[in-house]
């Protein structure tokens, strides 16, 4: 009894010797990575990381503040060519308008002139046909010459044209056209003698000249 029990006793010490031989073993390599990766950078890699954000949202809001400056130049730019478009068209309007107005006036003013020829033959001064009344004995046809004569230029006022007699005034080539010159006695050279056509004009702008007749 006594063999067998230290039998027992043996393979005892070597199950347990054999079970301590396979206990796990602890990679010595891993323990110095992770220390090394710990000592590397314990705390970096976070700062590293929020560096890189900083850096793209400042790139992020250079390229939004270039845009901005680039639309709003676009902006300005096209304001501005609007804003010389709408002058440029109101200018051309007004001009057009004038030119229909000034073709208009000068059709008006040859009518005018026929007119003052058939009182000038009639022997109506222009004074009189414009006054309100009419000649003595003045026949309907000479009645209505003189009514038209007073609508027309009634019209013409109305338009802002205005007939202007230079006579006894400065030659001033700007308003007259001179027919002729002629001496004059005690006249200074440059004086408008004789009106052989009124002038016609709107504000600065002269639709016809006087034609008149010059002392030299």
């Amino acid at each position: 009894m006594s063999h067998g029990h230290d039998e027992q006793n043996e393979e005892f010490v070597e199950a347990e010797t054999t079970g301590a031989d396979q206990a796990p073993v602890v990679d010595q390599a891993e323990v110095v990575d992770a220390d090394a990766v710990e000592a590397t950078d314990p705390a970096g890699h976070g700062e590293s990381e929020q560096a890189t954000v900083e850096q793209d949202l400042n790139e992020l809001v250079e390229e939004a503040r270039c845009q901005r400056d680039e639309y709003l130049d676009l902006a300005q730019r096209t304001k501005a060519d609007f804003d010389n478009y709408r002058k440029r068209m109101a200018a051309e309007s007004s001009a057009a308008r004038l030119r229909g107005q000034l073709e208009v006036a000068t059709g008006l003013i040859e009518a005018v002139d026929n007119l003052e020829r058939v009182l000038a033959a009639e022997g109506v001064a222009l004074e009189q046909a414009l006054g309100g009344g009419f000649p003595d004995d003045a026949a309907i046809s000479l009645q209505g010459v003189i009514v038209a004569y007073r609508d027309l230029n009634a019209t013409l006022k109305t338009a802002g044209v205005e007939v202007y007699d230079p006579k006894g005034q400065p030659f001033d080539p700007n308003l007259h056209e001179a027919l002729q010159a002629q001496p004059a006695e005690g006249t200074d050279p440059g004086i408008v003698l004789e009106v052989m056509q009124r002038g016609y004009r709107s504000g600065e702008t002269v639709i016809r000249p006087a034609r008149v007749l010059v002392s030299q």
